[in-house]
């Protein structure tokens, strides 16, 4: 199957700022943004939450604008702004008309450089971000994916979620944030990107020129690869009229060599394909649920599998047989080659029709330059897919032949 790779080209500046350009011949809009390697996983017990927080209220004013002036400079021009925060990264963007890359350049080096934080800013987004803890806290199959998340990395950062709690956001002083920024968003810790039409040496010259930030050395790094708990089988009882389930195990991390095997296996059991095995075995077979799914939490140095369905609470016992016979099934060699060869062109397929997002495409090459320096273009990804062999997803599939498996039931408010 043939799919073209566009163009990556890579520039570092001589203050330590990556920088990550990919050529979309013709398009008529662009993306810039920054790519920080700061994120949930490097926040101290007293300050989980912050690299969200501060991802918040960045655009709440800086010297030179008001929070209005900042979110109408984008939108004036017909792009937008937007902002998120993972376990590892904080990314700030605009996607925007074509012509005006250097609009975009401007305004996200000055919320980097320049947010100030007002206090009576902070104040109302306080309350914004405890509501959406509690939305959150109120969706268990979304909550569910953090509390495993706490079992699986037990005792590390990756493992408590990104929102933080109201008692640590009450903690959030303007100083705090200006704090943290001043000493986590340096030009070592950040990866500039754009996408789009205009020639690299001409984004390099207008990022350079914009992000001027000092030569700064990088912070004490206080990331730990998560230690391998043993596997636990816990049952938790919630106000909830459904039983959710998350069944999951660790895998490698963003540069392990069984990265591909992984996504791959993901695809075959729960991907987004309605023949997926266990869509097949839950759903299309027996009406047991409404939606199986499986999903990849690949980090820079460590990795989860995780399989999550929801049922009535009578039949999670024969949704939880069904699916680890599926997996022991895969284990054992199921795939043969094939299947493999169905499953490969599948899973290809989905891979030519997501590259033409050239958003989400510039943000996954944004990520991977900020943790490896470069990132796998798709010819890379395709011909890593067609090297796969059945020996191969047998062997992703035994990670998780003894799970760590969370039930969330009904039964009384746990929060």
């Amino acid at each position: 199957m043939k799919t073209k790779s566009l163009p990556i080209t890579y520039h570092t500046a001589a203050n330590g700022l990556r920088m990550v350009h990919l050529a979309v011949p013709g398009s008529p809009v662009g993306y810039m943004g920054v790519c920080i390697a700061v994120g949930a996983r490097d926040e101290d017990p007293d300050r989980y939450g912050l690299a969200h927080f501060v991802e918040h209220t960045i655009f709440k004013g800086t010297r030179r604008r008001r929070s209005w002036h900042i979110i109408n400079r984008m939108e004036a021009v017909g792009g937008e702004l937007n902002a998120y925060t993972t376990k590892e990264e904080t990314v700030v963007y605009s996607a925007f008309p074509g012509a005006s890359p250097a609009r975009a350049a401007e305004l996200i080096a000055d919320l980097v450089k320049n947010s100030q934080f007002p206090e009576r800013e902070l104040d109302k987004e306080r309350e914004v971000v405890a509501d959406e803890i509690d939305s959150y806290l109120d969706t268990p199959s979304e909550a569910i994916f953090d509390d495993f998340e706490d079992l699986l990395f037990a005792g590390n950062g990756l493992g408590h979620n990104i929102l933080g709690t109201r008692a640590t956001l009450d903690g959030f002083s303007s100083q705090v944030c200006r704090d943290y920024i001043a000493s986590r968003y340096v030009s070592r810790n950040i990866t500039a990107f754009y996408a789009g039409s205009m020639r690299p040496e001409a984004v390099f010259a207008i990022l350079e020129r914009h992000f001027d930030l000092p030569d700064s050395p990088l912070p004490a790094s206080t990331r730990t690869t998560p230690a391998i708990i043993p596997a636990v089988d816990i049952t938790r009882s919630i106000a909830s009229h459904q039983c959710h389930t998350v069944i999951g195990a660790r895998v490698g991390g963003l540069q392990s060599p069984d990265r591909f095997a992984v996504a791959l296996l993901a695809n075959i059991l729960g991907g987004p394909g309605m023949n997926s095995l266990l869509n097949i075995a839950l759903r299309e077979r027996r009406g047991l649920v409404y939606n199986v799914e499986t999903s990849t939490g690949i980090f820079s140095d460590c990795g989860e599998l995780v399989i999550y369905y929801g049922c009535d609470p009578a039949d999670d016992a024969t949704c939880r047989r069904l699916t680890l016979d599926v997996i022991r099934r895969v284990a054992d060699g199921y795939i043969t080659p094939s299947r493999l060869n169905r499953a490969r062109k599948q899973y290809l397929g989905q891979l030519t029709l997501s590259s033409t997002n050239i958003e989400s495409r510039i943000l996954g090459i944004a990520r991977a330059t900020s943790i490896a320096s470069r990132a796998m273009t798709t010819a890379d990804v395709i011909d890593s897919i067609n090297a796969l062999t059945p020996a191969d997803i047998a062997t992703a599939a035994s990670s998780l032949t003894t799970p760590t498996i969370l039930s969330l039931t009904p039964g009384y408010n746990r929060y």
